[in-house]
């Protein structure tokens, strides 16, 4: 009997469009492998001759990291089965045909992420073996795997928190929240890539890379390292952060329109930081880093945020007499808003109930284990209070539930308090609407209903936590918001008269109105009112006055008074920020009491709007003419204006156009074609920046049908 030539391999086929269909990765592409684990992929092996299970023994390797051992879950070997043993590394169910071999490779779902070389031995008997590589394959985290600690049970959410690779940002302020329309582009063919360059500069691998790489099989690990990561406080971070108003020496925060550029520009310059981002942009990025590694991830905007660096859940404001906000040198404030991410995952390191959305932050507020980074904090742990769980969740607490305390300030001392907020903090806690372009309020997922038993309750819980004693409420801090105050005999509002926009002067009125009090209950009382408006920063400092006015009223028992009161366009026109926020504030002083009373009115300029249509049915590599206007309704020119374009599978990078001036009314049509690349719902964005203006965004959504067959 003549014996059977020994078994070589003669050629491979990892089948990737196929496997990268089956495991949702095939928007990366279909010319490599890109797998998730805790789920089966085929591949093909050809040999010289059939495949003998019984005389041909095939061990498979799969390799990651720098120097990969067992040990360490970095090196997997297992043995061509018939049968899937276990949960562990396995290749089984296979067939022959002729000299082909098809086998199923099965992955764990406690398997490291990351990049991998597969290679075979071939040994027909113990002392004799041949090694043969495969090839390389990518494995990510399978949030469709019920075994995976990213499992989220739910199709519909799956396509929006990892298939979507756009979405929006929601910025502005609490009454005017503006949707910021982003490309998170996380299926860009060199994004995942990126990615795991992303954690290769981290300096948890810089110090120990084979103990880096065994932890990158744990969610919580992975999100840490790219919080850390995404800013470049302490490594070789994706985007340094800018809040002053100088941005000459890179991009403004305000100018981005999605993730990709910042990240191939991370990458072509070896790991410089990208100058520059702020939190929307910080958040932003991380999505498109955490959805691309597999982790379902959304992105969140919190109104009236709290940055309480003292942990005491309380954020003190201060106002002189002639009612200007005054700067503070505690690092407590109010942002306007804040942007964070949230993830969903299973929290194994935590008592059980705490599943499921967890805050990361990746803007440079606070260190965490001597890194700035923030999270994973229980969203639920953040509802109940429970801040003692990790990771960060006072400091998150404190964003969403800190009391402000507004105050009076004569000749430096502190003279009376004139508000005492209980729920002006965490407001219209935002997100993308599922399968939608709506908005939608998660604020109850955060906080109990304001004023609520329940709410004031867990705030009396998280206070004995982090101040080690009980908070009580005392009569002198019950005062109510923004001037209508406790045993006040007045009640003012300021209120627009007409819409504020940019160009225009803006015309307001304030509503006094007296009311009965116990020191005089039916007597006039006289109110000098000092008024002054200010730049309101996103980081809710403000600048010095851009206006001032005093009135003088007189109020008998039961009057209503209305004053109007106009802030020209002069006065603001060269001294806002590029976010265009004006605070106007009134500080009464009733003579009869000597007290005082405040009154704040926030306001948000509105630019120009504009338009976006699509005429033709949108269909790959055909091209679609894009019609895009703008009416300067301004009374001043735009200067140097600038259109970029951006969108994954409509817009292969981006497309820049120089638009001049635009004279005030008049208006500009642009035409532009684009030959959409991929098929399916996808969005363009359009920014439009100018001198006087640096955000002027609009979006377009298109569907895109597949390609024609010939």
């Amino acid at each position: 009997m003549d014996e059977v030539a020994a078994l070589e391999l003669r050629s491979v086929d990892l089948q990737s469009a196929k496997n990268n269909q089956e495991h949702h990765t095939q928007e990366m592409g279909l010319q490599r492998l890109i797998v998730r684990r805790s789920q089966s992929f085929t591949i093909q092996l050809h040999f010289n001759r059939p495949f003998h299970s019984k005389k041909d023994s095939i061990t498979f390797v799969a390799e990651t990291g720098p120097a990969p051992k067992e040990l360490l879950g970095t090196r997997a070997t297992f043995l061509l089965t018939q049968a899937q043993q276990g949960n562990g590394w396995s290749a089984s169910d296979f067939t022959v045909h002729a000299n082909s071999l098809y086998v199923s490779l099965f992955t764990p779902p406690s398997a490291v992420i990351g990049p991998y070389s597969l290679k075979i031995e071939i040994s027909q008997d113990p002392s004799h073996s041949t090694t043969h590589p495969l090839g390389t394959f990518i494995l990510l985290f399978n949030p469709w795997s019920a075994e995976d600690d990213v499992y989220l049970p739910s199709e519909t959410l799956l396509q929006e928190y990892i298939m979507m690779d756009y979405g929006f940002v929601y910025k502005g302020h609490e009454r005017f929240i503006t949707p910021w329309p982003w490309n998170y582009g996380q299926f860009e063919e060199d994004i995942i890539d990126i990615c795991f360059e992303i954690l290769n500069k981290s300096l948890y691998f810089l110090k120990n890379p084979s103990k880096d790489y065994s932890q990158r099989n744990d969610v919580v690990y992975i999100c840490r390292v790219v919080s850390a990561m995404i800013n470049s406080n302490d490594d070789s971070g994706v985007l340094q952060g800018n809040w002053g108003e100088d941005y000459s020496r890179g991009v403004s925060p305000l100018e981005w329109t999605g993730s990709v550029a910042i990240l191939r520009q991370w990458a072509a310059r070896g790991g410089q930081p990208v100058k520059y981002g702020q939190c929307w942009v910080f958040a932003a990025v991380m999505c498109t880093v955490m959805r691309c590694l597999g982790v379902p991830t959304r992105v969140v905007s919190n109104f009236r945020s709290a940055h309480n660096s003292d942990a005491n859940l309380t954020i003190d404001t201060y106002y002189d007499q002639h009612a200007e906000m005054l700067p503070t040198q505690k690092r407590d404030k109010i942002w306007n808003f804040h942007v964070w991410n949230e993830c969903w995952m299973i929290r194994k390191d935590l008592p059980p109930g705490y599943n499921g959305w967890q805050v990361l932050d990746p803007t440079p507020q606070q260190t965490s284990s001597g890194l700035f980074r923030c999270g994973p904090a229980s969203v639920k742990a953040i509802r109940e209070g429970e801040i003692h769980l990790p990771y960060d969740t006072p400091f998150v607490y404190a964003e969403v539930n800190a009391d402000e305390v507004v105050w009076l300030l004569k000749d430096g001392q502190a003279q009376e308090i004139l508000a005492h907020n209980t729920s002006s903090i965490g407001k219209e806690i935002s997100t993308k609407m599922v399968g939608s372009d709506q908005r939608e309020n998660i604020t109850s997922s955060y906080k109990y209903p304001e004023g609520s038993p329940e709410e004031r309750s867990v705030f009396m819980k998280a206070s004995q936590k982090m101040l080690g004693v009980r908070r009580t409420s005392s009569p002198f801090l019950d005062l109510l918001e923004s001037g209508g105050a406790v045993g006040q005999p007045a009640q003012l509002q300021l209120h627009l008269t007409r819409k504020p926009e940019w160009g225009q002067d803006l015309l307001l009125k304030l509503h006094a109105r007296r009311v009965a009090d116990r020191a005089h209950p039916q007597g006039p009382i006289h109110l000098v009112v000092d008024f002054c408006a200010q730049t309101l920063l996103h980081n809710g400092g403000t600048r010095k006055p851009l206006w001032r006015q005093k009135v003088h009223l007189t109020l008998d028992f039961g009057e209503d008074i209305q004053w109007p009161l106009s802030l020209p366009y002069n006065n603001y026109r060269n001294k806002l920020t590029d976010e265009k926020l004006i605070r106007v504030s009134g500080i009464a002083k009733v003579e009869e009491t000597g007290r005082s009373m405040l009154v704040l009115k926030d306001i948000s300029l509105e630019p120009p709007h504009l338009s976006i249509e699509v005429s033709e049915r949108a269909e790959v590599g055909k091209a679609l003419r894009v019609h895009i206007s703008l009416t300067n309704t301004l009374s001043v020119p735009l200067s140097h204006c600038t259109m970029v374009l951006e969108g994954s599978g409509l817009v292969s990078g981006q497309i820049s156009n120089d638009l001049g001036t635009l004279v005030a009314g008049h208006t500009i049509k642009i035409q532009v074609d684009l030959y959409p690349i991929k098929a399916g719902s996808r969005q363009l964005q359009v920014l439009v920046s100018s001198n006087e203006i640096k955000e002027i965004k609009g979006y377009k959504d298109i569907f895109v049908a597949a390609a024609r067959a010939p």
